[in-house]
């Protein structure tokens, strides 16, 4: 570093730091390119700090934030390094104070109508079931309670409860490797082993459960009712088990795979 130079100065550009990262993960500009859905020749002009294609500052940092989440960049600090060298985001237009007292005044209190007709119901009811107990009453017999308590007592044997009923069996232990997994769900375990690949999960109505680059060693499982999507960007390096059981054969190094999967041994989609 020289001397009189500030560390900022010295930090990476944030084209060279996004390419950087994504040779590091292993992936390539067409890669990224179908992950994010940023136009292959927008990413390129990103990574050569050529932000005039990008269609203005607001997308700009959405193209940013989403190539650094692939490439396994935190996007907080390329943002802020990308307002400071362009001006910085525009101040916020404060509401005029007419609009201000008009948002804070609270609103007459109406009577709640339902409430007290609910009331009313509940008393008349009550009333009236007290009535009818009160009337009912007298000596016909002696209660209920005071003839079932000379009733003889059942011997409770051997695997009956003490109401006499045989009590359930107790299930049997198993060593299956898919005793512990919910067969009314879908299971996904992921696992990198042989490097880091990126990944993203989605459930059945397509939303995003994650995404993001699993390091080697680390690992995410996920859950849903019916059926989990994944896209795995380096295939061959995910140890990956569905329903408890192992999945053959994922992909090759450095391949994309677009995998689904539902309840039931697994199908790869």
């Amino acid at each position: 570093m020289s001397i009189g130079n500030s560390p900022e100065d010295d930090r990476p550009s944030i084209g060279r730091a996004l390419q950087q990262a994504r040779i590091a993960a292993g992936l390539t500009v067409d890669q990224v390119s179908g992950v994010t859905r940023v136009r292959i020749p927008i990413v390129h002009a990103i990574e050569q700090d050529d932000f005039t294609r990008c269609g203005g500052d607001v997308y700009a940092r959405g193209h940013i934030r989403a190539l650094a989440r692939v490439v396994g960049l935190d996007p907080v600090p390329l943002v802020e390094q990308y307002d400071a060298e362009h001006g910085g985001r525009p101040e916020p237009t404060s509401a005029a104070p007419m609009f201000e007292a008009e948002r804070i005044r609270p609103e007459p209190r109406r009577p709640n109508w339902t409430a007290a007709m609910v009331t009313a119901i509940v008393v008349v009811i009550g009333f009236v079931g007290f009535t009818l107990v009160k009337g009912g009453g007298g000596d016909d017999g002696p209660p209920l309670a005071e003839e079932s308590a000379t009733a003889k007592p059942t011997a409770a044997g051997p695997g009956a409860t003490p109401s006499g009923r045989p009590a359930d069996p107790r299930p049997e232990p198993s060593n299956s490797a898919i005793a512990g997994v919910p067969a009314d769900q879908v299971t996904v375990t992921l696992t990198a082993e042989g490097g880091r690949s990126w990944f993203s999960a989605r459930d059945h109505n397509g939303r995003l459960m994650h995404e993001g680059v699993l390091k080697e060693g680390d690992s995410k499982t996920f859950h849903d009712g019916s059926r989990i999507d994944l896209v795995l960007g380096n295939a061959g390096a995910i140890k990956l088990f569905v329903n408890g059981k192992e999945v053959e054969e994922v992909g090759d190094s450095g391949q994309v795979q677009r995998l689904t999967y539902t309840k039931g041994d697994p199908e790869q989609g």
